[in-house]
């Protein structure tokens, strides 16, 4: 119990921030939360921006904050009330796991401001901005989604490994999910589920296999939104 009342204490000293102090930690967690949200801006690379989203990581980062002040001196308030925001459930989920991260920070920007860490609050701040906008800059973990790949290949042309030689060479995984007919039956339709290489790109990949199936119909389609 004493590791856990020591949490709540500041510079060694049990007892409850003055108003003054309070207030300062909400103006550097605003501030500090103006600096991750710049940088969400810039490393954004989505297709839906949210201003709201913006919005929120700074109100959050400042209530959190001011949380932290009112719990910050007694060990019950703390357990209640934290028990209280494991009722709360969000209208919308935040699909993309980028944006979990932001919020995450901006939260634990909030949390250091509120104890009044306030140096640990600004290192914090400026450390983790510069390692997501290094991520961002070198583009590190690029990879390929996996993807649809549809092919119409006359009936007449049609056997299991036509485009094996092809899949091989320019993707890193491929799978043959369905064989169905069309046009009267006088065309298979193969569909694959595919993940290329880093550096084959699409063009080339569908160019390739029209030369495979008489420039019949091809279409290569992402199952989830990209980034």
């Amino acid at each position: 119990m004493d590791q856990i009342t020591s949490l709540f204490t500041f510079n060694g000293v049990e007892g409850s921030p003055t108003i003054w102090m309070s207030l300062a930690a909400m103006v550097l967690a605003f501030v500090l939360s103006l600096i991750i949200t710049k940088v969400y801006q810039i490393t954004f690379t989505g297709e839906r921006y949210s201003q709201a989203f913006v919005h929120t990581i700074i109100m959050m980062s400042v209530v959190v904050s001011v949380v932290m002040n009112v719990v910050s001196g007694n060990d019950g308030v703390a357990f209640g009330l934290f028990a209280v925001f494991s009722l709360i459930r969000f209208r919308s989920a935040v699909t993309n796991a980028k944006d979990i991260a932001y919020i995450f920070f901006g939260l634990c920007v909030g949390m250091t401001a509120g104890l009044m860490q306030f140096p640990l609050a600004i290192v914090l701040t400026l450390f983790a901005s510069l390692i997501f906008y290094f991520l961002y800059k070198v583009d590190y973990g690029k990879g390929k989604d996996t993807q649809l790949l549809k092919v119409t290949v006359p009936e007449n042309l049609n056997h299991e490994n036509l485009l094996d030689d092809i899949l091989d060479e320019k993707t890193d995984f491929y799978q043959l999910r369905q064989v169905e007919t069309t046009n009267l039956g006088t065309m298979i339709l193969y569909t694959f589920a595919i993940r290329s290489k880093v550096e084959t790109k699409d063009q080339v990949l569908l160019d390739a296999i029209r030369e495979r199936n008489a420039n019949l119909k091809v279409s290569l389609s992402y199952l989830e939104m990209r980034d």
